[in-house]
């Protein structure tokens, strides 16, 4: 494993970390408890250790899991939860002081930690980023020694330049990867230059990018790729980065080509870390051999220009004009 340090909060972090939206479910399958121990154990021993959860994944139980191995090795695990989409229904003033608060406290209950390493606000309806009061309190609670950093998960690069502008935000969740890639415009950058880590999610675009999705693949009723391709639950751009699947698949043949239709979703996380202003990236995992072939990503040589280029063609030729200006 190699490690980068997240943005001014001096945490050292495993270039690929371990989201854990699907981890022993969420997408489709009930929780499993010892399906989500083999996956967390797994990346532990491969050398992750920063894993990001939120209150939201499997109704908390992804908090427990992982806080109860970040609470066995305090010293060496980070972990970084999402605070705020349990707020029903998720609208701007429904956000205060008091309810983010509670769930901080919540999630230390949860997580049966002292402290928590890192809180993310947890994509935010956009006029949030306009309440100082909200930053306020984040202050105040990190000041208390509940929480020794705060970031922000957002959806669009605006959300993003709006958060960095708060002193109490030390990192930005965003979605970046290879049909997302708006962020290295200028957001990358600007977040380097101001200190502020970037954390990578949904780098394989809902496994789009796995390179082994095919048109008649089925989902089950209750996988996110089932009922929200067109944002009917939640922010369209979640599910398979808000590309549509035929033209997904179109341009992941494009890829294919282009490395030699090797294992796909190793390139394409490669591929986020080439730009030294991300800090890590969390691909998920739903058993443990995906997270070890994950990690296997970083053994990959680093893409030359010409690379770069070509992935960024097949980006603007197929997916930029349907992604480029929503997020």
């Amino acid at each position: 494993m190699k490690y980068r340090t997240l943005g001014r909060t001096g945490l050292e972090i495993s270039e690929i970390s371990l989201g854990t939206w699907q981890v022993g479910g969420g997408w489709g399958g009930a929780f499993d408890r010892k399906v989500a121990d083999q996956i967390i154990q797994t990346a532990l021993d491969h050398g992750v250790n920063f894993l990001d959860t939120a209150d939201v994944y499997d109704e908390q139980q992804s908090e427990r899991a992982v806080g109860e191995y970040v609470k066995a090795d305090r010293d060496k695990l980070y972990i970084a939860t999402k605070i705020g989409r349990r707020i029903n229904p998720h609208v701007a003033e429904n956000y205060t002081p008091e309810v983010l608060e509670d769930y901080v406290n919540q999630a230390l209950k949860n997580t049966g930690l002292d402290y928590l390493d890192l809180v993310q606000l947890h994509c935010p309806p956009t006029p949030v980023y306009e309440y100082q009061e909200i930053f306020q309190k984040l202050e105040d609670i990190r000041s208390s020694g509940k929480v020794r950093h705060f970031g922000v998960s957002v959806e669009k690069v605006e959300e993003a330049e709006m958060a960095a502008t708060y002193e109490v935000v030390e990192s930005m969740q965003i979605i970046f990867n290879m049909f997302r890639q708006k962020p290295a415009d200028s957001l990358l950058p600007m977040l380097k230059e101001r200190g502020i880590g970037v954390i990578a999610r949904v780098p394989l675009a809902s496994g789009l990018l796995s390179g082994k999705m095919t048109s008649d693949r089925t989902f089950a009723p209750n996988d996110h790729r089932h009922f929200n391709r067109n944002g009917e639950v939640f922010d369209k751009g979640e599910t398979f980065s808000g590309v549509p699947l035929d033209l997904g698949l179109k341009a992941v043949d494009e890829l294919k080509t282009l490395f030699g239709d090797r294992e796909l979703y190793k390139y394409a996380l490669k591929w986020i870390l080439a730009f030294d202003s991300v800090s890590t990236v969390i691909p998920g995992a739903s058993k443990p051999e995906q997270v070890i072939s994950n990690i296997e990503a970083i053994n990959l040589p680093d893409f030359n220009e010409d690379q770069m280029k070509s992935v960024k063609k097949i980006y603007d030729e197929y997916i930029k004009s349907e992604v480029h200006q929503l997020w």
